[in-house]
């Protein structure tokens, strides 16, 4: 085996979870390992020493398809299994595998609450798709790599009050994912220490309102740190709070502990943290017949109660959170 091709187009945290994969296939077969995805994701895999090459698209395959016949490619790895790689395997036309998707198991959950999807991590189905190749999982867990630019400087990059901290991620892209701003104010005012807040430009509004009504707690980089940046400083803080979203993927691969709320998703998709630390805690609504309502999001509460987030537990996540930051 001298080439292979893995292909994850997108999102943050699923990009972030093929990691232990691209490791294993790297290690195992001292292949070239070449990694296809969209170009607004390229950041999470450029400086993944494990990947030799990395093929963006903005759209659509046919994009590279000159480019990735001229690879002469050994095998594919498909870690996404759609309609666009199966277009990309018919054109390069070698021996290829995917992970089982599981869409009607999930489907069954959403809509009519039969939980047939089996206990094991999507990452762990990942590895599924390289059982032709006799890869095995090293459990070493997740990896993230931040180029040196990146790199955040705490010193001088935070207040001085601010050089041992914890963070908050404010996002996630679907509003049912995230906490509303009444329940991220109740849980502020119960952290008696640092708080970082992170996010992106759609976040920023939130994150500076926080920090105002908090202003001896609490320092906003939402909309002024790239993703890496952000990731930097997770890297450095005593622990994080979460939804479920990228950031806490990038959390479990630099082994600190999780706190990680949900609520339209559940941890039964196979997306929870991969290989918590001790210390990580998932937090959510049991028990509510109405969830999940998707397997990835709405912007508004379908049954405008969003019992799933306004009944979150914030004493017991701020009862662990303090216990993190001793």
């Amino acid at each position: 085996m001298k080439k292979i091709l893995v292909i994850r187009f997108s999102s943050i945290g699923d990009i972030v979870l093929t990691s232990p994969v691209v490791r294993c296939l790297k290690k195992q077969t001292n292949a070239e390992i070449h990694f296809l995805t969209k170009e607004k994701y390229a950041s999470l895999v450029r400086s993944n020493p494990n990947i030799d090459k990395v093929i963006t698209i903005e759209k659509d395959i046919h994009e590279v398809a000159d480019l990735l016949k001229k690879e002469h490619y050994d095998f594919i790895v498909d870690l996404h299994h759609n309609l666009r790689t199966l277009r990309t395997k018919r054109k390069l036309k070698i021996p290829s595998q995917s992970f089982p998707k599981l869409n009607v198991q999930k489907w069954l959950l959403v809509n009519l609450k039969m939980n047939r999807l089996p206990k094991k991590h999507v990452v762990d189905r990942y590895f599924e798709a390289t059982t032709k190749l006799f890869i095995k999982n090293d459990g070493l867990g997740l990896d993230y790599f931040i180029a040196e630019k990146d790199e955040v400087d705490i010193v001088s990059f935070l207040p001085k009050s601010f050089q041992k901290y914890a963070t908050i991620a404010l996002g996630a892209q679907f509003a049912t994912k995230r906490l509303p701003k009444s329940q991220l104010e109740k849980l502020i005012a119960g952290l008696p220490f640092p708080i970082v807040l992170l996010g992106g430009k759609e976040d920023q509004e939130l994150g500076d309102e926080l920090a105002k009504k908090f202003p001896e707690t609490v320092f906003n980089t939402a909309g002024i740190c790239s993703l890496n940046q952000s990731a930097s400083i997770v890297k450095q803080s005593k622990f994080i709070i979460t939804h479920d979203t990228g950031l806490m993927h990038i959390a479990s691969a630099f082994k600190i502990p999780i706190l990680s709320v949900w609520g339209n998703t559940v941890p039964d998709f196979g997306m929870s943290p991969y290989l918590p630390v001790e210390g990580s805690q998932l937090f959510e609504v049991a028990n509510l017949s109405c969830r999940p309502c998707s397997k990835i999001g709405f912007q508004k509460c379908p049954k405008k109660h969003f019992n799933c987030m306004m009944q979150q537990d914030i004493p017991a996540i701020i009862t662990a959170a303090k216990k993190l930051f001793l």
